[in-house]
């Protein structure tokens, strides 16, 4: 039995949020290595600081500088670090109220072993040389009864008001038995659909079940390169990522045969000239660039053929 397709895959993006009055004041001070928090209604002092209290929901707005020495709460040894993580050998996530804090900070102690790391023990910061406004300048925190590096001389101009935030999930994808099929007719430059047994509607790219009946589509069929548009969007705005300059048409595709469109790059037509019932033509990338993906197809371009009726197309909008 031939294995299905597999590959890894990474999704990612970078997170940018400003950061407000009281992030960005702590922010900016971690960047000198000072550890600032905030007092609560009730008087405790909450690291990192809140901007509403959490008992009165009202905001809080009065800061207070707190040690970058203090104990472990608890913790959680790590054996095998993840990509990402502070250290990449083994160490303890912990909880750490700082000397001046009421409530407890999480981050990594660098403690070497899971029999040298105990609640209640007595940490300090180990910051960066470089450091730039996140909770990464704290490099990770160490045993140690001694007092924590002073900090520096603050810069007033100079805050933090902006943060970005990598977000990446790597993963191995492997090919469902609808996908298996689609994906190796790319790669031989077929189009694999699906049809629904019940409904006979065919649907591309193919879906394990029918939406309509909720019954497995089991009937593989094979589609021509050749279809029309049924909507289209021109696209004026830039990107991070973009393949070519702005303006260009992202269409809807609706193959010949399919019941279902699906949305593509549409070219060689200038965007103003770009209408619905417009018939066009698959163009392929070279066939050594082939491989189990849709960007087999460069993008679409008109086919010279006459325009589709609409009411060819019209229940498929």
């Amino acid at each position: 039995m031939t294995r299905p397709l597999s590959a890894p895959l990474d999704v990612g993006f970078d997170y940018t949020r400003s950061t407000g009055p009281t992030l960005g004041r702590f922010l900016t001070d971690l960047r000198h290595r000072r550890v600032t928090g905030i007092r609560g209604a009730d008087g405790r002092v909450h690291v990192p600081p809140l901007e509403y209290d959490p008992v009165t929901a009202e905001p809080l707005s009065e800061f207070v500088g707190v040690a970058s020495t203090g104990v472990v709460r608890g913790w959680s040894w790590i054996p095998d670090p993840l990509e990402g993580q502070p250290l990449d050998r083994p160490f303890a996530w912990a909880l750490i109220q700082l000397d001046g804090a009421d409530t407890a900070l999480l981050h990594a102690v660098d403690a070497g072993s899971p029999d040298a790391i105990t609640t209640g023990a007595r940490v300090r910061a180990r910051w960066r040389a470089a450091r730039v406004g996140a909770i990464t300048d704290i490099e990770y925190f160490e045993l140690s009864d001694e007092p924590a590096d002073p900090p520096t001389d603050a810069s007033p101009d100079n805050d933090v008001t902006m943060v970005v935030t990598p977000v990446n999930l790597h993963y191995t994808h492997s090919a469902s038995p609808t996908e298996d099929p689609f994906l190796r007719g790319l790669m031989e430059g077929r189009l694999i659909a699906q049809r629904c047994p019940a409904c006979e509607k065919v649907y591309f790219p193919p879906r394990p079940a029918c939406p309509t009946d909720g019954v497995p589509t089991t009937d593989q069929v094979e589609l021509s390169d050749r279809g029309t548009v049924t909507t289209f969007c021109i696209v004026n705005v830039p990107f991070l990522g973009q393949r070519i300059p702005p303006p260009y048409v992202s269409a809807y595709v609706l193959l010949d045969g399919a019941d279902i469109p699906f949305l593509h790059l549409l070219l060689g037509i200038a965007p103003e000239d770009v209408r619905m019932g417009m018939r066009v033509e698959a163009v392929w990338k070279p066939r050594e660039e082939w491989g189990p993906t849709m960007q087999n197809i460069d993008h679409f371009r008109p086919s010279g053929e006459p325009d589709a009726p609409f009411d060819s197309y019209s229940r498929h909008l």
